[in-house]
């Protein structure tokens, strides 16, 4: 087996940058097909195998675990800020668990299971369990333990509802869900239209010293064996494996890990299905950037449920690095970081935008000396990061001692020396300000559940923007045109197209789902993403747009425009055409739309007090344009979201009002009265700006919390 410092070495092998000026990515030679461009890879993989692995003998999580628990036994492992029940508050202090401490636990975990299995009847095999908590060292102390006896967890996301979570509980197969204690009663709800389900692991305690008969435990039990099913406390379930001492079943590197569900934007969710192989090889990528160590201290708040945080712990663990667990609310993510202080900060646009917001208020955009210092230590940063590659840099020998601390203490980040951005796409503005104003190494990164959320990322030392960076090594990619959308591979001066990816770390397939599968995965190996990129002169990626009519929002939701236009479209007499809009680096969604004459003008003349004739279409096109008229339409569309159940961020926040926006002559219109969605965004990319203009104006008088 490969020393810690022999991997250690290959990784700064594989992280050192090509010459300055080079390209991050190289194409394949004789990889060309016609509506293609060449296969592109990692500079350092050209023509070599894509990366698999750092040891060949770790090849999947169980050897990763272990490899780790061999060499950093008494590591800090996982550390959760204790709760107080006398003051009733979170303590200023984490807790730590080693990873002997850890491995005990969950290789007890994983016997108790097996043997609740084989008490109700399931034979040994690569079963799914679901998980179901916010993150917390219990969440990796069952999927640790699960991964010992060749099990797979399916994890079901903290807000789900409950005609989602009974979707994939059934779609599944699930006998066995773990999960906190605030989600059994609606498990138990469940129950009675889930006959499969038959064992409910609960990660708290059932008993606290409750009296005989008015425990938890008593109760939950009492209810759940109306419905045939067992109510376990995780204590109960490692001390029963203890005693029955299975001994543990290391999965292949070909079996599954988990079946991760899609968030669902357009019907059901599609259950993603990614092995022991598949997470080697995105854990692999993910530590071939070289910005961790045995030493390095993270913080876990990106939800497991989604694969993007369930990487960052999982690459945590590879490293025999400690895991931080945030005590469950996001407004007071600051308080766990301050006393945390961890060392590398994965994270996602909508966060990095909040600390934009509170770091500029304070700094640059304060009055006095303090706003005159800030905005020459900006200002001097980012001339520093335009130089040309291999001379830019954003660190200064004065200022990051007598102003950049300061910055990030407070937040939290005073030890923080790499932060990456992932789930959607960041604003290049923040990238540069944070950048600057943190003088760490601050990345962009692309994945998605089917890649094992590792497909690209941003080198160390490239200080560009707008771009997510180059393939990782176990990854290759090529774009495919798509010539309905106008975007081509023979494009100047870039290639354009829908980007394609092949390689270690992507799915087998969707779950019981054929038909979604033969879409997207070729018989090659290569997924269709939906992602329209581009590949700059160095081999970066850079997302441009969606093929399907499927958006992401800055905070990392999914949306279908399509199903909120129809909605809205279905559900009032005003609008009689619709584009809802949405950008990757805007966490809102803005709106064209079409009235009705017939109705809107009754509707406007109410507002501003005036008649309006439907056949004046000069007086109803006047009429649409006033604030009044507009802020009237808006709350009247927010009504019927909320009658349909829209989250916030599904919401349209602001609008522009015209009689006959798209047409078939103005183009926007297919013969078949179709919207052209890239040409309406094209069309309205003034409008569009303006809108966003004045939401992120309106948002900036309220004065973020850091």
């Amino acid at each position: 087996m490969t020393t810690p410092a022999q991997v250690t070495a290959k990784i700064q092998e594989i992280a050192q940058p090509p010459p300055p000026g080079s390209p991050y990515a190289l194409p394949v030679p004789g990889t060309e097909r016609d509506g293609r461009t060449p296969i592109y890879r990692h500079w350092k993989f050209q023509d070599k195998p894509l990366l698999g692995t750092l040891d060949p003998e770790v090849r999947t999580f169980y050897d990763v675990f272990e490899y780790s628990l061999k060499h950093f036994p008494n590591n800090r492992c996982l550390g959760t800020r204790p709760w107080n029940p006398t003051t009733k508050s979170w303590e200023s202090k984490y807790a730590w668990k080693t990873y002997a401490e850890v491995a005990a636990r969950a290789k007890n975990f994983g016997s108790g299971v097996f043997e609740l299995h084989r008490r109700i009847g399931i034979p040994p095999g690569n079963h799914g369990v679901g998980l179901w908590s916010q993150n917390r060292a219990e969440w990796q102390i069952a999927d640790i333990g699960l991964i010992t006896q060749s099990l797979f967890s399916v994890s079901l996301y903290e807000t789900l509802g409950p005609d989602t979570s009974e979707f994939i509980i059934k779609h599944a197969e699930l006998s066995c869900v773990v999960a906190s204690l605030p989600h059994i009663p609606l498990l138990l709800a469940l129950a009675p239209r889930i006959p499969q389900l038959k064992l409910i692991i609960c990660m708290d305690s059932l008993d606290a010293g409750e009296q005989a008969g008015y425990s938890k435990r008593s109760i939950l039990n009492a209810i759940a064996e109306q419905n045939g099913v067992q109510v376990w406390s995780m204590d109960e379930v490692e001390a029963l494996g203890a005693q029955a001492a299975h001994p543990p079943r290391p999965p292949r590197p070909e079996d599954v890990i988990t079946i991760n569900y899609t968030s669902g934007t357009t019907g059901d969710p599609k259950g993603v299905v990614l092995t022991h192989a598949n997470c080697v090889a995105g854990i692999t990528s993910a530590r071939s950037a070289g910005n961790y160590s045995h030493r390095d201290t993270n913080i876990s708040y990106l939800p497991v449920a989604h694969i993007f945080g369930r990487l960052i712990d999982q690459t945590a663990l590879a490293e025999g690095a400690s895991i931080g667990y945030f005590h469950g609310d996001m407004l007071e993510l600051v308080d766990d970081l301050k006393i945390l202080k961890p060392t590398g900060f994965p994270s996602v646009p909508r966060l990095f935008n909040r600390f934009n917001m509170g770091i500029r208020a304070q700094t640059i955009e304060a009055d006095g000396v303090r706003g005159a210092l800030s905005r020459r230590v900006i200002d001097t940063k980012l001339a520093n990061m335009k130089l040309p590659p291999g001379q830019a840099y954003n660190t200064h020998l004065l200022y990051d001692r007598i102003w950049t601390p300061k910055v990030r203490a407070a937040v939290g980040l005073d030890r923080c020396r790499s932060m990456v951005s992932g789930s959607a796409q960041l604003d290049p503005e923040v990238q540069k300000f944070l950048r600057a104003a943190f003088g760490n190494n601050f990345a962009s990164g692309y994945g998605l559940t089917e890649s094992y959320a590792s497909t690209s990322c941003q080198a160390n030392g490239d200080f560009s923007t707008g771009n997510n960076g180059p393939p990782l090594p176990s990854i290759e990619v090529c774009l495919e045109s798509q010539p309905d959308l106008d975007y081509l591979v023979t494009d100047k001066p870039r290639p354009r197209g829908e980007l394609l990816l092949r390689g270690n770390s992507i799915f087998l397939g969707y779950y019981k789902n054929e038909e979604e599968t033969t879409k997207t995965l070729e018989a090659d190996g290569w997924f269709h993403t939906g992602d329209i990129a581009e590949f700059d002169e160095l081999g970066r990626i850079r997302i441009i747009d969606r093929k399907k009519n499927v958006l992401k929002l800055s905070q990392g939701e999914y949306i279908s425009p399509e199903r909120i236009e129809n909605v809205y479209m279905g559900s009032s007499n005003l609008i009689a055409m619709a584009y809802v809009h949405g950008e990757g680096t805007q966490s809102s969604l803005v709106a064209i739309f079409g009235v009705d004459p017939v109705s809107f003008a009754p509707f406007a003349s109410k507002i501003i007090k005036q008649d309006i004739a439907p056949e004046d279409i000069g007086a109803v096109k006047s009429a649409a344009k006033d604030p009044r008229v507009v802020k009237a339409v808006l709350k009247h569309l927010d009504d019927i979201g909320k009658k349909h159940k829209f989250n916030g961020y599904e919401r349209v926040k602001n609008c522009v009002l015209d009689v006959e926006p798209f047409s078939i002559e103005n183009e926007l219109l297919t013969p078949t009265l179709k919207l052209k969605r890239p040409q309406t965004a094209r069309k309205f990319r003034s409008e569009i700006d303006r809108m966003y203009t004045e939401i992120n104006e309106e948002a900036s008088k309220i004065k973020p919390k850091l």
